[in-house]
């Protein structure tokens, strides 16, 4: 078949410095056909670095060039639009996180791209790296841990910089700097730590094993000022009575070797698992099967967003691959960070939406 054409909405800092290499390499399968960003020097400096054959800050010009794939890489608060303009125009998407505004934006997608018959992923790199695969596949293996009684999530990751205003993330891109306004304005963001990284974490445990939140209790706090905050913690209470744990921690760039100090605890009725990504370790537990203590390379539970495209393409060709952070994922992430967000505000318990 011929190539498939690529088009970016939202050509940023974090697609500019990963995306974009990831698909570059796939030229043999893609052509880099149209780019969408505001900024017109920047805008024609990344079609011409990259190729691209048509570049509009308008994103209906560039969709209105046809596409097969795209990238939806824009604020947040503009997920939803673009992202459903390009699967109406018979496009696979992948969407980068956090997925939408809403837990309502976020079921909308998920049912056009099944209406219209196209592939839709989030960018959660993380459920794509072999540590985690394995993990997953571990935890099948063994039957799971049956119902979730105790959920804990933590992660900690260098944000303080880009959440306080004051400055960038690590691996931003050199070409194109992050625009704060992408972080910090709640109005584009949704929020700060909560959608800019506990996603991840959400993404990753809803994924590794079947657990139902349906209600939660939070605060959070902004220590460093700004506009948007930088920690987060949660209660989570959990269908058939379980509870848990979320919390997220805006930590310094350079700790732990620039690591993200992530994990995912549950015990459940037949068992119990603790995932700790930061030290690339899985430990778990079946009644009648025993422990297991599985250490993987060092760096393997290191985070890097190359599934999510090279997924984006394959699937798009047709290929048997696993999808491994479609939108139904996505839309239930939204849905327990638009409760922590109306919890915080409002205080109190605030049921987890059930799709629409």
């Amino acid at each position: 078949m011929s190539k498939l054409r690529l088009s970016i909405i939202g050509a940023g800092s974090w697609a500019v410095s990963s995306h974009l290499p990831e698909l570059a390499k796939r030229r043999d399968d893609v052509d880099f056909h149209g780019v969408c960003r505001l900024g017109g020097d920047m805008l024609a400096r990344i079609r011409d670095d990259w190729g691209f054959a048509y570049a509009s800050e308008d994103y209906r010009e560039v969709l209105g060039q046809g596409a097969d794939i795209v990238l939806v890489g824009s604020p947040a608060a503009l997920h939803h639009e673009h992202a459903k303009a390009a699967l109406e125009a018979g496009a696979h998407v992948l969407v980068e996180k956090p997925f939408t505004a809403t837990s309502a934006q976020a079921w909308d997608l998920v049912d056009t791209a099944a209406q219209v018959g196209r592939h839709l992923l989030i960018a959660y790199g993380y459920n794509y790296r072999p540590m985690m695969r394995a993990a997953r596949e571990h935890l099948a293996g063994l039957g799971g841990i049956g119902q979730v009684e105790s959920l804990m999530v933590h992660m900690a990751s260098g944000t303080r910089e880009l959440l306080s205003g004051s400055g960038a993330y690590a691996r931003a891109s050199d070409l194109s700097a992050p625009d704060m306004a992408t972080w910090v304005n709640p109005a584009l963001s949704g929020g700060g730590y909560g959608q800019a990284q506990l996603t991840h974490a959400l993404g990753l445990a809803l994924w590794l094993h079947e657990v139902d939140i349906v209600a939660v209790d939070a605060i959070v706090a902004s220590p460093l000022g700004g506009t948007v905050e930088q920690h987060d913690a949660a209660v989570l209470h959990l269908a058939g009575g379980g509870i848990g744990t979320l919390s997220g921690a805006s930590a310094h760039q350079k700790a732990m070797g620039y690591r993200d100090q992530l994990q995912v605890r549950m015990v459940g009725r037949d068992g119990q698992f603790q995932l700790d990504v930061e030290n690339d370790r899985l430990r778990a537990y079946r009644d009648g099967t025993g422990d297991a203590d599985l250490t993987f390379t060092e760096g393997s539970g290191r985070y890097e967003c190359d599934g999510p495209p090279h997924t984006l393409v394959d699937l798009a060709l047709g290929r048997d691959v696993e999808n491994c952070s479609p939108g139904e994922l996505g839309a239930r992430t939204v849905a327990v960070l638009e409760a922590l967000y109306a919890s915080a505000t409002g205080g109190g318990t605030v049921p987890v939406a059930h799709r629409p």
